[in-house]
């Protein structure tokens, strides 16, 4: 509105000018007006151009956020369907051992099930780590419970599982969990060796 009367001052004192040409004052007056109504009422469309788009901006950022949510609610739609077919697959075990009172045919339908779950979430990235007895340990990977002396594992190998791991793609999203062996095959031996050479000296 401020620049709207500057431009109109302007106009004002070019109209003055106009008047020592011959022109009338009421003549001035009249398209001072007329050039202020002008400029306000294309004030007002911008305005009002401003509000749609700001309109339609709030639209889109609500339509954004409902198909981000619809996505996230049915993103594991996939992965649970490949799923159901273990679920089925154990629920028919469960229902022939109920019949059958076998444990050997309950044991291979498990068994048979666990398979095929492992098999289908590593269609989706994720898969089991086991570490072997008397692997380094490795804090990005494992996670400690206990620590336990091992004639057969060196200090800091891993001397049992208690559980396996897993990773999704290349991240751990659960470290296996493992004993520690602390004094292990090296500090054994040193104590061995340090005993025979105090008994050769005696």
């Amino acid at each position: 509105m401020e620049e709207v009367k500057k431009e109109a001052l302007h106009e004002n004192k070019q109209d003055n000018v106009k008047q020592d040409e011959g022109i009338s004052p009421e003549e001035v007056s009249q398209n001072s007006e007329d050039k202020i109504k002008a400029l306000e009422e294309e004030v007002k469309k911008w305005k009002e151009m401003a509000l749609r788009y700001a309109a339609e901006v709030e639209n889109l950022k609500k339509a954004f956020k409902r198909e981000k949510e619809e996505y996230y609610k049915f993103a594991l739609e996939s992965v649970f369907k490949e799923l159901l077919p273990s679920i089925d697959n154990l629920e028919r075990s469960l229902e022939a051992f109920a019949q059958s009172q076998n444990l050997s045919a309950l044991k291979e339908g498990v068994e048979l099930s666990l398979k095929v779950l492992l098999q289908t979430l590593e269609k989706f990235g994720l898969t089991q780590f086991e570490p072997a007895i008397g692997d380094k340990f490795e804090p990005h990977i494992h996670e400690a419970l206990s620590t336990e002396e091992h004639p057969e594992v060196p200090d800091g190998g891993i001397t049992k599982v208690y559980q396996k791991g897993y990773k999704l793609h290349e991240r751990v999203i659960r470290p296996a969990l493992v004993c520690v062996c602390t004094g292990g095959k090296k500090e054994q031996k040193d104590k061995q060796e340090e005993n025979e050479q105090k008994e050769n000296k005696n």
